[in-house]
């Protein structure tokens, strides 16, 4: 009788710190959607991917490089978004742009709902926060020029008084438009009627300020 040879199985390749941060951001991801941010633990990671600790802290340092690595990975989807609400360079801005902008902003929202819901929190962790808090200042920095020409030519008295509180008004405005969105359970609302809802009625408060 011939001995039977011995089956040889082939070994995992090892995965660098490089090839492995993807899964641990995705890993991030899930457990702040499902639990919150503050429950975004490097053990808790390491339990959902089935690894040892180590092998998280080979990828990131500590929590707060890698929750800063997670929105920046989404950071520039996120800002193009919402970019994407602004009147677009055009001083002649007219309530189409508006509309067709928050419809861009809102579509951004639908294809990236996990990301957002993290950074509108009500309860935001501290290091989410504080990034959150740099990318809204960019944008509303943004608009702010972007914003200036069009009072110009809508002839808004004293635009400069109020073109802080305009800018302001904008922010939280789309800051609304986004958590009416994610918390649409019932999906009364896509991004094309929320969008032109909201474009619509920021259009003619603008316009008459």
């Amino acid at each position: 009788m011939n001995a039977q040879k011995p089956v040889h199985r082939a070994r995992a390749a090892h995965l660098g710190p490089e090839r492995r941060r993807p899964a641990v951001l995705d890993a991030a991801l899930e457990i702040a959607v499902e639990q919150g941010v503050a429950a975004v633990t490097m053990g808790a990671i390491a339990d959902r991917l089935q690894v040892a600790r180590t092998v998280v802290y080979a990828c990131f340092p500590d929590r707060v490089t890698l929750l800063t690595a997670l929105i920046e990975r989404e950071e520039e989807a996120l800002i193009l978004g919402a970019l994407g609400a602004l009147p677009r360079g055009r001083a002649k801005a007219d309530e189409a742009v508006f509309i067709e902008g928050f419809q861009a902003l809102l579509t951004v929202i639908s294809e990236r709902p996990n990301t957002w819901r993290i950074l509108m929190d009500a309860t935001p962790d501290q290091a989410v926060a504080d990034r959150f808090k740099w990318g809204r200042a960019a944008i509303g920095t943004h608009f702010a020029r972007l914003l200036r020409p069009t009072l110009a030519y809508w002839g808004t008295v004293d635009p400069e008084l109020k073109l802080p509180i305009l800018v302001e008004q904008f922010m939280s405005i789309c800051e609304g438009a986004v958590r009416s969105m994610l918390n649409d359970s019932k999906h009364e609302w896509t991004p094309m009627t929320l969008g032109a809802f909201v474009g619509a009625s920021t259009y003619r408060a603008f316009r008459h300020a």
